[in-house]
């Protein structure tokens, strides 16, 4: 029930309305159903009021504007039967990000994307006919590359090094977790596992860190500001809008699905939900300035002992630990 919070908001502010036009606001019965339906949108607004113009901007956004300390992600779901390739090809075409990460790409993605090698020659590829590939394409280069299945053994993640312009390094995490499910997981405990996993890995580190991909959560639910309070990350959504990515053709049910996540060593300069590729996800657009100067400006959420006992447990449930995560560009 942490998905539809937005849809339940608007029903709410319906049925308050509608207690104003239509019922007797002298009788008993219709104040209390009010109340109610107020405390019911109240409780939902906390929730999502942080992905609005309405809350103050937890990423600052960039006044640096040189080239070299900048790093542009497409990050997309092409949704493994979808056969446009050629509107993704465009989209990189145009915005020319530094790294392209598409999940749900096979064998056939791999080929069609084969064109972009020209100028992204750096690639790490995982294809699979699971609806759990996924492949990372870079104009910058990639050290360190590692496809490790964390949780469940046909749910790959790729973990790397990237090396900016200015010869810093990146640790990068690409994750598409699989969602809780009637036909593949009844609870979401290997999603929340892997979220925590990463989460907990990145924690103590001092690295630039960016965490990506579909992670089949929204943005407002528990698991995901749980992940956010353990890992320390940021979100360069927070003040802005919440740039729903699911689903691409039903407008009235649509979820932040698609993440981008960050250390404070980075500012944004721009985020943009792009134009539909024919998948069921939209792809997300986002370019941050390397500003380790501006990380002490920044902070997220915290978290506090009991949020990290409920990390614990969330691990330990699926025999699994933060050390089974690479962490690229640290010693060892």
């Amino acid at each position: 029930m942490d998905f539809p919070r937005l849809q339940l908001s608007i029903l709410a502010t319906m049925l308050l309305i509608a207690d104003m036009v239509f019922f007797d606001i002298h009788m008993l019965s219709t104040l209390l159903l009010a109340v109610i339906t107020t405390l019911c949108l109240i409780w939902q607004l906390s929730w999502i009021l942080p992905y609005t113009f309405l809350f103050p901007k937890e990423v600052k956004t960039s006044t640096e504007f040189n080239v070299d300390n900048q790093l542009s992600i497409i990050t997309s779901n092409v949704l493994t039967p979808n056969r446009n390739a050629e509107a993704l090809i465009q989209l990189v075409n145009e915005h020319k990000p530094d790294v392209l990460v598409t999940l749900e790409s096979d064998q056939w993605w791999q080929d069609k994307l084969k064109v972009l090698e020209a100028e992204m020659p750096y690639s790490i590829k995982c294809p699979l006919d699971n609806l759990y590939g996924m492949h990372v394409y870079s104009r910058l280069p990639l050290g360190e590359q590692q496809v490790c299945y964390l949780v469940e053994k046909d749910v790959p993640s790729i973990h790397a090094t990237l090396t900016l312009r200015t010869t810093d390094h990146i640790r990068m995490h690409f994750l598409h977790p699989a969602p809780p499910s009637p036909t593949e997981n009844i609870e979401s405990a290997q999603r929340d596992a892997e979220l925590v996993i990463v989460a907990r890995s990145v924690a103590d580190s001092d690295q630039p860190v960016i965490v990506t991909g579909d992670l089949n959560d929204v943005a407002w639910s528990a698991t995901t500001r749980l992940f956010r309070k353990i890992s320390g990350l940021l979100d360069p959504r927070v003040g802005r809008g919440a740039f729903n990515t699911f689903h691409a053709d039903y407008s009235f049910m649509r979820w932040p699905l698609d993440h981008l996540f960050h250390s404070q060593h980075f500012t944004l300069q721009h985020i943009q939900r792009l134009p539909s590729i024919g998948s069921d996800h939209f792809p997300l657009l986002t370019r941050l300035s390397f500003t380790p100067s501006q990380s002490t400006q920044q902070q997220g959420i915290d978290g506090g002992g009991s949020e990290h006992e409920w990390a614990k447990d969330i691990s330990a449930e699926q025999n699994v630990n933060k050390h089974d995560v690479p962490k690229p560009g640290e010693a060892q």
